[in-house]
């Protein structure tokens, strides 16, 4: 969750954390393929827990306060953190993990002081936005500068010498996302002049009136489209179609609507065909896709029924509106 909060990607989240932790999960006598479909799972919290990329780029494309959909991620979040939490519970006691050894007081306290530093990077972001002092984007901007700072004099792992390759590959990412907006809003625009969310609402709204059975049918859909389609490209190619009928003819809150479709789509990242996230956690890890899926299958369940909750209660994403 806290990484989550940093990080802000969820294929990102996946690569740091089954490289770190699997091998150390494996030390205390977890089975492989179980470590890494939990930091595959773990994941999944990235485009739900504030600062998302996914919330951001949905948030622009929604025309919706980039702030405040951070705010509707909050409760989402923590009722994955304890759906996972839960999960790995009653696995654990199952199968008797873990076998190794448990910290001693000192050395707790220790590996707590030593991840405060880090812990400034989500505090300024979410921080800066909720309290009104800074943009998103200036959020991020006085992030980064706490992450090098942090990198470079407190963990020693970040050199100025090897600045210029980050700024070239953040330019490169960025310049993607950027061209996929402005051709979503083309996209957009020929969606709009062929009418096509009327015809679809239409459609939608001959086989039922009410918004949660509304919200189960793009669920069902949303899981097939994010099984091919990267998260970030469905979301830019979904929310021009669906979000004018979920708002218009079910009256369904533009930030639940945001969180559902955020939420399902990054399912996508761990089920084949294209599973991008359950090959990263496989080559991170060690463990075969075929052992992650095995250990996988309750967490996803959790997800499901997650997103089913809130299909069914807007004020768990809305609570504050």
């Amino acid at each position: 969750m806290f990484m989550a909060a940093i990080i802000g990607s969820a294929t990102a989240q996946i690569a740091v954390m089954a490289r770190a932790m699997t091998p150390e999960m494996e030390k205390e006598g977890f089975d492989k393929g179980f470590a890494a479909a939990t930091t595959a799972a773990g994941g999944l919290l990235a485009p739900v827990i504030p600062p998302s990329m996914m919330f951001v780029i949905f948030g622009v494309l929604a025309q919706i306060p980039i702030g405040e959909m951070f705010l509707a991620g909050i409760f989402p979040g923590l009722m994955l953190v304890i759906g996972f939490a839960i999960v790995i519970t009653i696995i654990g006691i199952v199968q008797g993990f873990p076998r190794g050894d448990w910290f001693s007081r000192k050395e707790a306290f220790s590996a707590i002081g030593y991840c405060i530093p880090a812990l400034l990077i989500p505090i300024a972001i979410i921080g800066g936005i909720l309290l009104g002092i800074a943009t998103p984007t200036e959020s991020a901007s006085v992030a980064f500068m706490i992450a090098f700072l942090v990198g470079w004099l407190v963990y020693k792992e970040l050199e100025p010498k090897n600045m210029f390759k980050l700024f070239r590959r953040t330019a490169v990412n960025a310049s993607m996302i950027i061209f996929m907006i402005a051709a979503a809003n083309v996209f957009g625009w020929v969606i709009i002049y062929e009418a096509l969310p009327q015809k679809l609402a239409v459609f939608i709204t001959e086989i039922t009136k009410d918004p949660f059975i509304f919200l189960l049918i793009v669920n069902a859909i949303l899981l097939i489209v994010g099984m091919i389609i990267d998260g970030i490209a469905a979301v830019i190619l979904i929310t021009p179609i669906l979000l004018p009928i979920a708002m218009g003819d079910f009256g369904i809150s533009a930030y639940q609507f945001g969180v559902v479709i955020c939420l399902n789509l990054a399912l996508g990242l761990l089920t084949p065909p294209v599973g991008v996230g359950l090959y990263i956690a496989s080559s991170m890890s060690g463990a075969t896709p075929g052992q992650i899926l095995k250990s996988l299958w309750p967490f996803l369940l959790a997800v499901a029924l997650v997103l089913v909750l809130l299909s069914r209660f807007p004020s768990i994403s809305t609570f504050w509106n």
